[in-house]
């Protein structure tokens, strides 16, 4: 009988070909060189993110400078409104009695907005007569000699000084006391 052996009918089975190391070589640069590619890709799109953040910025902190006082400005629209009123009242109602007494009411009211507006924006006035002269904060006008004062007091306040939070944005303008030598 004939043995039962199976014949071998498929292809003899195939073995990896064995790449060259010139070949292996070959293919590593090829990825190589593809993921520095796509790394320098990734480098220039955040470069040019970052140029437009900074181009953005830059040009916030200009426009932030540039309108620095327009809020400041808004505020004090209303004071200048409340002037205007003042000013076409004062010339509707002639030179009476009535009309002088709304004048000093309605100066009043500008002052103490005014006042209001600079303790928001913390300003702040300073010096006042009797106080003493200090060269960091006053600017002395004029020096005149009044018995019972104290030497470098001021006698009078031709401007009044200003601070803005900590500092000082005008110096007051006074009349010191000089005791004779």
């Amino acid at each position: 009988m004939p043995s039962k052996k199976k014949k071998n009918t498929s292809e003899p089975t195939k073995k990896p070909k064995k790449q060259s190391k010139a070949t292996k070589l070959k293919e590593q640069i090829s990825s190589q060189k593809n993921d520095l590619e796509d790394q320098k890709d990734k480098y220039l799109r955040l470069k040019a993110e970052f140029d437009n953040y900074r181009r953005r910025k830059e040009k916030e902190a200009i426009d932030l400078l540039k309108y620095d006082g327009e809020s400041v400005i808004k505020q004090f629209l209303s004071v200048l409104d409340d002037l205007d009123r003042l000013a076409k009242a004062s010339e509707e109602n002639g030179n009476n009695n009535n009309n002088i007494e709304k004048i000093k009411e309605g100066i009043d009211l500008i002052l103490n907005k005014i006042n209001k507006r600079f303790e928001e924006l913390e300003v702040a006035s300073f010096t006042k007569p009797g106080d003493i002269v200090n060269p960091e904060l006053h600017d002395a006008l004029m020096m005149r000699t009044e018995d019972g004062k104290d030497e470098n007091e001021i006698l009078e306040v031709f401007e009044k000084g200003y601070r803005y939070k900590d500092r000082v944005i005008r110096h007051a303008k006074v009349v010191v006391n000089q005791t004779p030598s």
